[in-house]
């Protein structure tokens, strides 16, 4: 099994206890992603760090059925979190998943790729509805390392595509994660 596979495990630990410890009551609330509010946020860290993680490790995408659903509004929204994370995870733990190509849409990708990029996305996102719902975050060195490396490896790409904002500067005793977040455009 993958290292990262045991990162992402370690990182969907970590985003089922911020979703499971988010407040409906602060679903208006603003994020760090100023175009999401909490709800929207949450909408965007379940679909894509859970339904879209599993569906990658077959070469699938998610449709309209998935992308067009308001998870946030249903009442166990954070136990179906907790349970399509686990059905993910199982989705990447055969080695020839890590072996092969994953169809992006645009074009294959190597698989480990592919899984440090959603590693990338929980992160980051479970950082901000964290920050946004006031819970502490925290992951290990390995996971924060691997994070930072597929930040600055593809944020230039993401500033083009406004996923990204301007880079903030750290100074030179900040952790890994905190250079994974600035380099993102996140205060961290």
């Amino acid at each position: 099994m993958s290292t990262v596979h045991e990162q992402l495990t370690e990182a969907a630990d970590q985003a089922a206890r911020i979703v499971a410890g988010t407040d409906p009551s602060r679903f208006g609330d603003k994020t760090p992603c100023t175009q999401w509010d909490v709800k929207e946020l949450l909408n965007h860290l379940i679909l894509w760090t859970s339904y879209s993680f599993e569906r990658r490790a077959r070469s699938e995408q998610v449709g309209p059925e998935l992308t067009e659903r308001d998870f946030a509004a249903e009442a166990d929204y954070a136990a179906a979190y907790r349970a399509q994370l686990d059905r993910a995870l199982a989705a990447w733990a055969p080695a020839e998943v890590w072996d092969s190509e994953i169809d992006t849409g645009g074009g294959k990708t190597p698989a480990p790729q592919v899984a440090e990029m959603i590693l990338m996305e929980m992160v980051l996102h479970g950082w901000d509805l964290a920050t946004a719902t006031g819970q502490p975050y925290q992951v290990s060195d390995q996971v924060a390392a691997t994070v930072a490396k597929a930040v600055a490896a593809s944020a230039e790409m993401y500033r083009q595509y406004d996923g990204f904002a301007a880079e903030v500067e750290v100074g030179p005793d900040a952790t890994a994660l905190e250079t994974a977040l600035a380099v993102s455009g996140r205060q961290p």
